[in-house]
């Protein structure tokens, strides 16, 4: 078993460093919030004075983290995880942020003398808490042998995508389909509403003929068809729609730079940004069909 570092114990790494701690690993946590560090001490990870306290002993150093400026503030740090890890450690980052800063934290992890890793996750909350997420990695070839071991005690599925920054470039690519077809779904249900057309009889044809995704079967946007989709719940959020807004604004980012026109990618996030600036930024992502209907006035 391996002894870990988890910098960034929130709603997302904090289950996963739980779920680590189960698999037998030996995990040192640190996180800004108090609260944070509590709950994880619970699931028994031990709590370190900082984060470069916690890579002090750990041979693999995980981060989960807001954003990129985080990622390289602990990476950057003069004397931080990189000054204090054991030499030749793994550093896997599970956050999502931008590929630029993707590739910066490899370059300072690399003139360290340090293995590395961009590894963000799909999955949401619940995935993290039940141990199925899926880890889109970048980096080279012995790194992600290095780390597998570990993200199988996290996650279902771990799929090697490139080199470095190419998880982060494949989880931005993921979810602006996911933003897009959300919304799709959500015009389709307000429709079908207007036409008189059951929800159920919509979700009937649609999951089974030519208009079937993810965000109809396993995440339909109104409450019935699918019982466990956060529609159940009062949009209680598995994936939240700030987080969303999040991915949305970082693939325009990546595409602004590319040259790559993606005109729906734009329109999905002009969307969820002004959904979040109405006040549902803590709802779940699919809570989108709400500001649908009200603007067709359903």
């Amino acid at each position: 078993m391996s002894s870990i570092a988890f910098i960034g114990l929130g709603n997302m790494g904090g289950p996963m460093a739980a779920n680590l701690v189960k698999a037998g690993h030996h995990v040192r946590g640190f996180d800004l919030s108090e609260t944070a560090c509590g709950l994880a001490r619970t699931n028994g990870v031990e709590i370190a004075a900082s984060a470069a306290d916690a890579a002090r002993v750990s041979e693999i150093i995980i981060t989960m983290l807001p954003a990129g400026k985080h990622v390289l503030a602990v990476y950057g740090d003069p004397a931080g995880v990189l000054a204090t890890c054991p030499k030749g450690a793994l550093l896997i980052d599970c956050s999502t942020i931008d590929v630029t800063s993707a590739r910066a934290a490899h370059d300072l992890a690399r003139s360290a003398g340090a293995a590395s890793l961009d590894a963000p996750v799909s999955g949401g909350v619940g995935g993290a808490s039940a141990g199925t997420l899926t880890f889109m990695a970048g980096g080279d070839l012995d790194a992600f042998a290095r780390a597998q071991p570990v993200l199988a005690a996290m996650g279902r599925r771990i799929v090697h995508c490139g080199d470095a920054g190419a998880g982060q470039a494949a989880k931005i690519c993921n979810n602006m389909i996911l933003g897009i077809s959300m919304i799709a779904v959500s015009e389709a249900f307000v429709l079908a509403e207007k036409l008189g057309l059951s929800r159920q009889a919509l979700f009937d044809v649609a999951s089974t003929a030519s208009g079937q995704c993810w965000s109809l079967t396993s995440y339909c946007p109104v409450p019935g068809p699918v019982p466990t989709s956060p529609a159940n719940n009062d949009y209680k959020p598995g994936f939240s729609a700030e987080l969303m807004l999040k991915d949305l604004s970082l693939a325009q980012e990546a595409a602004r730079a590319c040259g790559v026109e993606t005109n729906l990618g734009r329109s999905a996030a002009e969307l969820y940004d002004e959904f979040n600036k109405s006040g549902h930024a803590g709802l779940d992502f699919s809570a989108i069909v709400q500001q649908v209907r009200q603007r067709s006035g359903a």
